[in-house]
């Protein structure tokens, strides 16, 4: 199988900024912290998800699809970018949430009815029943005559994948020999992608998020399929998944977040996000402040996007609170 033609959906390259601010606060040398805008990506507020939206749209077009069918969290930021995707190619988009419907849309949910997703809802979010449902779904839209392309959680596909094993290799032409490259890991494919292209597990530090209880087989099985169709060796070593930054549960505040956040926001200017890009950047910090990052070592932190999930009254009650007094 040969990997499918991309459909023109992120705008790339997106740029590589220095975090020199924030890097001299965390004690790394000048110029070897920086962020990978991936939250410009030019698709409906940004985010990680257009990269494989990419190939995901490329593919159903190229099956004769008419339907994406996706899923995820009430406020999910691949719920939000697919269906604008949908809009871009001229498809229809279906999306089984886990949640409750609430009186007044805010944040992505928002964007997801302007878009005129049609939206089923299961009740509180767990990720095995939202992917069998989504299953369930699949079968009913085809019975009604529909043709619809099932894009998984987060687009984890090895379809999918391709987007970032592409976003490694604008990283190799814009960073320092030997970076690391910090990530939130919620259905894996975004870590699986930058680890093929890059060549190796160690060049990649994963942060979960707690979406996936079992994400790092899911990693290991998505490097396999994406290095086989894209043509590239299997990466060395081993997947590197931090575990300490999931706090209570998927979405759930942590202080660390918070510090992550407000450091962003005030020494660079940056909207992080609670859910993900608050974890990573916690990671990250948590590393540089053990010793476990040198104060040399090229760094970069990934920021996937988020921002209209900022833009609810739950997130917003909290980062107001992270504001100077």
């Amino acid at each position: 199988m040969s990997p499918p033609q991309r459909f023109p959906i992120a705008v790339t390259p997106t740029p590589l900024q220095p975090m020199d601010r924030l890097g001299r606060s965390l004690g790394f040398e000048e110029g070897a912290l920086w962020v990978k805008r991936d939250d410009l990506t030019g698709l409906a507020g940004g985010g990680n998800k257009a990269r494989k939206l990419d190939y995901l749209i490329g593919d159903a077009l190229a099956r004769g699809c008419d339907t994406l069918l996706t899923g995820g969290a009430a406020q999910s930021n691949h719920v939000r970018m697919t269906g604008a995707a949908a809009r871009r190619a001229g498809l229809s988009c279906v999306a089984v949430l886990g949640g409750r419907r609430p009186a007044v849309p805010e944040g992505n949910l928002l964007l997801d009815e302007l878009f005129g997703v049609q939206l089923e809802w299961i009740g509180t979010y767990d990720a095995e029943r939202l992917e069998t449902t989504m299953a369930e779904v699949c079968v009913r839209l085809a019975g009604e005559g529909r043709r619809p392309y099932e894009v998984p959680l987060g687009g984890a596909s090895d379809v999918g994948t391709l987007g970032y094993v592409a976003a490694a290799a604008e990283l190799v032409t814009q960073v320092p020999m030997g970076a690391i490259v910090y990530t939130a890991t919620g259905s894996g494919g975004t870590q699986a992608g930058l680890a093929v292209g890059l060549g190796h597990h160690d060049r990649v530090r994963g942060v979960d998020v707690g979406a996936i209880p079992d994400v790092d087989e899911r990693i290991e099985a998505l490097v396999t399929a994406t290095a086989s169709l894209a043509g590239r060796p299997f990466p060395g070593g081993r997947a590197q998944l931090d575990r300490t930054q999931v706090g209570a549960g998927y979405g759930a505040p942590t202080p660390a977040a918070d510090e992550a956040i407000r450091l962003a926001a005030q020494l660079e200017g940056l909207v992080l996000d609670p859910v993900y890009t608050g974890k990573a950047l916690a990671a990250l910090i948590a590393d540089r402040r053990a010793g476990r990052l040198a104060p040399n070592q090229p760094t970069v932190f990934l920021h996937t996007g988020g921002l209209p999930s900022v833009f609810t009254s739950r997130v917003a009650q909290r980062l107001t609170s992270l504001a100077p007094g």
